[in-house]
């Protein structure tokens, strides 16, 4: 019995082309080859059918009695490898069951996040999922990945934690702002005079990021400790204290004139976004496939 390889299936597409083009010549165009290389394979699959399959030269192309019976086998396997592809493809693309996922709070006024564009081509495909999101701290989310409670969740992660896998996105960029009833908010101070004014201030800081928001401003502590944005934001309209927000999240209230930013010049740190899984697992068909959508909507 013979034993058919990948070879083998190129070699039967191109006799299968050149029937259905009628000649050597004629698949030339289809095949995208001189007609020296179709005659090399067609010679290759002779040799590993071990039949003639055909009669060529100055009396035309015509299939042997073999080669007819070939050509219908042929047409029929390729057939059954098509109807094979298709199948495969539509197992892959129907996913169903529940999709947990999760999020810092604040990205909906992000222009960069991918979430929303991946959301919209996962759900576009059909898939008969049901979607829980859930929006929490970087340390939460963190910990409902870990304890499979989320399949996967997307925030800025400062700190790696062992048994978590993350992925970079993008980076959201940030600013310090103060509310319009804050002391600098009319300040004319600039350059180190700001700097040092800044430092002498109430802050507010980020839980997860609170060193690094101090140093950031050459404060020796924080005033204020928030685990969130949208709390931060409060704590800074209210006129009593700086923090750091993110640009797209403060830009409402910049244009209203309730926040101004404070030394764009010097104090716009970036935070890496990373989607984060848990590690050592193969992902389930329904992660993979929005996985493979959030690759297609990340920025590079």
């Amino acid at each position: 019995m013979i034993q058919l390889y990948d070879v083998d299936l190129k070699l039967l597409r191109v006799f299968e082309a050149i029937v259905r083009c009628g000649g050597f010549s004629a698949a030339q165009a289809a095949l995208n080859v001189g007609q020296s290389t179709i005659s090399e394979q067609m010679t290759q699959l002779e040799a590993r059918l071990g039949v003639k399959l055909c009669q060529r030269g100055r009396s035309g192309f015509r299939l042997t009695e073999q080669g007819v019976a070939i050509h219908e086998a042929t047409q029929r396997l390729l057939s059954a490898v098509e109807a094979f592809c298709m199948d495969a493809d539509v197992l892959k693309q129907h996913i169903s069951g529940t999709l947990n996922l999760g999020s810092i709070d604040t990205t909906i006024t992000d222009p960069d996040s991918p979430l929303p564009a991946t959301t919209q081509r996962f759900v576009a495909r059909g898939h008969d999922v049901h979607l829980n999101v859930y929006v929490g701290t970087p340390s939460e989310l963190e910990e409902r990945v870990l304890d499979g409670r989320l399949h996967l969740a997307i925030g800025h992660f400062p700190f790696r934690v062992p048994g978590l896998h993350y992925r970079t996105l993008y980076q959201e960029v940030l600013g310090l702002y103060c509310g319009r009833h804050h002391p600098l908010y009319l300040s004319k101070a600039a350059g180190e005079a700001l700097q040092q004014q800044i430092a002498a201030s109430r802050l507010v800081a980020r839980g997860f990021m609170q060193q690094n928001d101090m140093e950031l401003v050459g404060a020796s502590k924080a005033a204020a400790t928030v685990d969130n944005i949208e709390a931060a934001a409060i704590l800074i309209i209210s006129g009593a204290y700086l923090g750091f927000l993110p640009r797209h999240f403060a830009a409402r209230w910049v244009e209203s004139g309730e926040m101004r930013e404070l030394l764009p010049e010097r104090l716009r740190p970036l935070a890496a976004f990373d989607a984060i899984t848990r590690r050592g697992l193969a992902p389930p068909p329904i992660l993979q496939a929005f996985l493979d959508d959030l690759a297609g909507n990340t920025q590079t």
